[in-house]
């Protein structure tokens, strides 16, 4: 997996336009890291409620946080030295809250970053649980082709030359979109959910051997890329002679699992042999795999209907 190197200066980059911020202190601690080795992994979430027990890394306060501290009198300084300690790496100001010279004071004694937001404190804590988990959860590059092919997620696999980019490049003329060639970046978002994306410098690139970098986009259009997608099926592709695909079971559709941070992914092996349409066969198979997803196992059905003309004989 990859390790995380989140910023300070990335929270702030990626939501500033979308929640309106503004840099209220420590605009100093831009660069401190948001995640790292040194902090507890259990502090993941962001949440709204002061704590005193397990304070966040990015700690909301909106009016009814404002209503408690103000309560506490005396005890307000006391539970704001704890709130910033060490996890707190920032403090977002929401529903219009002004900036307390109280908190403002604990803040750049512990080093933290107060930011403020207009927008209420649920629109926040959206978009900052949507940053964490786009940008905080496990994370794997993976060796291959994703494809959104007739609108699924399917990662193409497979030993170098098996011909895996001419299979992307056939699948894309015939209308399906590229994701990423050759290193895949994916991102568990959910316990069950895994979304692929392609890295900035490999984006809307295809290299085909022989033809050298293909630029995807310039050849056929916007609607040729697509920016991510959750990945819901692997094909893996395996080189085979006639004899080796002669021998093959008939009925056997060689379907298994293979786990993708956690999650596992349906896959589906796809001998390469000469002679053998492989964008037909991808597309043939995602279509398989979305009746299997509805119950309708073809393989089955074929064999009831033998099992039911034997009987009929008998």
């Amino acid at each position: 997996m990859t390790p995380h190197k989140v910023r300070v200066r990335d929270l702030y980059e990626a939501l500033h336009d979308k929640l309106q911020l503004q840099l209220i202190a420590g605009e100093l601690e831009l660069d401190r890291a948001l995640l790292d080795d040194t902090l507890d992994p259990a502090s993941y979430l962001v949440a709204g409620p002061l704590s005193d027990i397990h304070p966040n890394r990015i700690q909301v306060i909106g009016h009814a946080e404002q209503r408690y501290l103000e309560a506490l009198g005396d005890g307000r300084e006391p539970m704001l030295e704890r709130l910033f300690h060490r996890p707190t790496r920032v403090v977002m100001l929401a529903d219009g809250v002004p900036a307390d010279p109280v908190l403002l004071a604990c803040a750049e004694q512990a080093g933290v970053l107060v930011m403020a937001s207009p927008l209420s404190v649920r629109t926040v804590l959206d978009h900052l649980q949507y940053f964490a988990t786009l940008r905080l959860s496990d994370k794997t590059t993976l060796h291959g082709v994703f494809m959104e092919v007739l609108g699924m997620g399917v990662l193409i696999t497979g030993d170098p030359a098996v011909g895996k980019s001419e299979l992307a490049l056939e699948l894309v003329s015939r209308g399906n979109r590229l994701v990423a060639d050759d290193a895949p970046e994916f991102t568990r978002i959910a316990p069950d959910l895994v979304r692929g994306s392609c890295p900035p410098l490999l984006r809307d690139f295809l290299e085909v051997r022989g033809l050298g970098v293909l630029n995807i986009r310039a050849m056929f259009g916007d609607n040729a890329i697509k920016h991510d997608k959750y990945l819901r099926l692997i094909v893996h592709l395996q080189s085979m002679t006639e004899q080796e695909l002669a021998t093959m079971e008939r009925l056997a559709s060689r379907q298994e699992t293979r786990e993708v941070l956690g999650v596992l992914i349906p896959r589906v092996t796809i001998p390469v042999a000469p002679g053998r349409n492989l964008a037909i066969l991808v597309e043939a198979a995602v279509r398989a795999h979305l009746l299997a997803l509805q119950g309708y196992d073809a393989t089955e059905e074929f064999i009831e209907r033998q099992q039911q003309a034997l009987s009929n004989i008998s």
